[in-house]
């Protein structure tokens, strides 16, 4: 290989993003926008659902339970319905998540020590949040029950046993508030420098087909994996910057924290730009249209990133055949090293395996990139 030759291919290639409005804009202006739409539209977290309240006994005990259920972050009170048809329509027209029904002898049953029964209503239309809903419903509930309880034993001049043979004091590691967006965003920086990367080298190939200076390409006695290298080098400074541009998004406009280190962070980010940079690479080499070859790139790295990276979903949970699929997607070790670098503050020798799958895939694409071109015009 000639070092010259991997020059003047790299310097024509950074004049030719600079000339280029569109890939100016796919390397600076698109990382920002998905940075900033899936760190804000992504989030698990569940708040301040939708409460609709039909209270029939509309005594103080039934008034104490919607005022704590009002008082919680997880509901908010918006309608207080007077029948059983009200509070129908309001789950049909979607103005509620949940519905809670409160019977006439509520207070009475409490008071007699006897169990009050509360229905509660949920919209199944969304069964991931419904499900939220079920359990931060009883969790409310089963405050006040133990308030009421011990209120209860009061009155009657007793004591209540509130301690029980065994207990359970958790404490959450690594994501103490358990803040959804503190796992996501790192999981958006892999998923943006995928498709960006993937974007702006799906045209390289294409652009010089679409241009008719493949002729001239092909005449000039430069070798394939020179030819190679001088398209990608650019393209990987520019991966970079769009790496550093997320990465400090994350830490400084989302403040997720951040415990590793940029050494580590840097390696890692390197190798799998390196990954997707061939796989744009060839797919710009198999389809000679710029638009077709954008296309391609976008369907080949958005779906697997978004869907089997373990970025949206964990891949535990998926069936077995899938869980196997996932290990041909080179975002899954990026993601589970991202997220162990932000949050646990892992080094290499703790990620060794997600980065030597990362290093052994990245070998297997720049082969396949290298002999994927051949210096003819058929």
């Amino acid at each position: 290989m000639k070092l010259r030759r991997i020059q003047a291919i790299a310097v024509k290639e950074a004049l030719q993003i600079v000339r280029d409005p569109r890939s100016l804009m796919i390397a600076l202006l698109v990382p920002l926008m998905q940075m900033v739409i899936f760190g804000y539209g992504v989030n698990l977290d569940i708040r301040h659902i939708p409460l609709c309240v039909l209270d029939h006994e509309n005594g103080q005990q039934s008034r104490n339970l919607v005022a704590r259920f009002a008082a919680s972050n997880y509901f908010s009170l918006r309608h207080a319905a007077g029948s059983d048809r009200e509070v129908t329509r309001a789950l049909d027209d979607g103005d509620c998540g949940i519905a809670l029904v409160i019977p006439a002898d509520f207070s009475q049953r409490l008071n007699d020590g006897g169990q009050a029964t509360v229905q509660a209503l949920l919209d199944g239309t969304d069964s991931n949040t419904a499900n939220i809903a079920a359990g931060y419903a009883k969790s409310v509930v089963a405050a006040f029950s133990a308030t009421a309880q011990l209120d209860a034993v009061q009155r009657r001049g007793g004591t209540l046993q509130t301690q029980t043979p065994v207990g359970v004091q958790a404490r959450v590691w690594f994501n103490e508030a358990l803040e959804s967006r503190n796992f996501i965003v790192p999981g958006i920086v892999a998923l943006v420098m995928a498709i960006v990367g993937t974007q702006l080298t799906s045209l390289t190939i294409a652009r010089e087909w679409e241009r008719g200076t493949m002729e001239l390409l092909v005449s000039t006695p430069v070798h394939p994996m020179e030819l190679m290298i001088g398209k990608l080098l650019p393209y990987f400074a520019v991966g970079l910057a769009d790496a550093a541009i997320c990465l400090g998004l994350a830490v400084f406009w989302f403040e997720v924290p951040f415990h590793g280190t940029v050494v580590t962070l840097l390696f890692t980010s390197s190798l799998f730009l390196t990954v997707v940079l061939c796989i744009g690479y060839l797919v710009s080499v198999a389809i000679r249209s710029q638009v077709g070859a954008s296309q391609v790139a976008l369907l080949a790295t958005m779906l697997p990133t978004t869907l089997l990276s373990g970025f949206s979903f964990p891949i535990e949970q998926m069936p077995a055949a899938v869980q196997g699929a996932t290990f041909l997607v080179s975002a899954r070790y990026y993601v589970e090293i991202l997220k162990a670098v932000f949050l646990k503050g892992a080094g290499v020798m703790e990620l060794a395996v997600p980065i030597l799958c990362l290093a052994l895939y990245a070998a297997v694409v720049v082969v396949l990139a290298a002999r994927a071109f051949r210096k003819t015009l058929d």
